[in-house]
């Protein structure tokens, strides 16, 4: 009998479902089915999911469930038929690639050995998805950078980079929401807001949406300002 997924309680209140050591295509589909059947059917309790690329985190009520009831809860969602699929929107993200609003982009050439232009437009000739969301609020990891795109981290992080910076790193791509340090490449900034500020649906893309990245002037983020 397979050990996966496996139920792991997380303080009092949290319920920890992980699919697999390690993220892959398959455990990403597996925590979105997961995630669509507790959205459309919630287990009594049940306050909150976050799902990742590889786990499933469950956020209960501990004066209305527990652990135990819970996991057989969660247990049986994974053994339901599937709610119907939802149709992922498609989002076009304006992206101005002036230098001092990419300030990574001539190094992220020289060492891709191309050209500036022509990086932006292998970014922009990909289409990107939703995979999950992490490590600071509205991070959307966005899977589909480009094989002839893909750097390692930078060495060394650099601070106060603005939110809207468009960055990547390894086979991802990312919109900073926040002012703060990353060690991920910036090759742009958008004007596009992931963050709704409305508290019931507080990000603009969910998991499966798909992105593309559209040239736009400066004069869109100064419009937006």
């Amino acid at each position: 009998m397979s050990d996966w997924p496996a139920f792991r309680p997380m303080g009092t209140a949290a319920l920890l479902v992980e699919f697999a050591p390690s993220a892959s295509p398959a455990t990403i589909t597996a925590v979105r089915a997961l995630d669509a059947a507790l959205q459309a059917n919630p287990p009594r309790g049940l306050q909150e999911v976050v799902p990742t690329a590889a786990s499933l985190m469950a956020v209960f009520d501990p004066l209305v469930t527990d652990h135990a009831v819970l996991t057989e809860a969660l247990r049986g969602a994974l053994m339901a038929p599937p709610p119907p699929a939802r149709t992922p929107a498609l989002h076009e993200v304006p992206i101005c690639t002036d230098p001092d609003l990419a300030p990574d982009l001539a190094e992220v050439a020289e060492r891709l050995g191309l050209t500036p232009e022509a990086v932006s437009d292998l970014h922009q000739g990909a289409e990107f998805t939703v995979s999950f969301y992490g490590f600071a609020p509205g991070y959307a990891y966005l899977d589909g950078l480009p094989e002839g795109m893909r750097l390692d981290r930078k060495p060394a992080p650099k601070r106060g980079v603005p939110a809207g910076s468009v960055i990547i790193a390894g086979g991802q791509c990312l919109i900073t929401t926040q002012t703060m340090p990353t060690g991920w490449w910036i090759i742009g900034r958008t004007p596009f807001a992931v963050l709704t500020g409305d508290p019931d649906h507080p990000f603009r893309l969910q998991t499966g949406d798909r992105l593309r990245f559209v040239a736009a002037p400066r004069s869109v983020l100064e419009a937006d300002a």
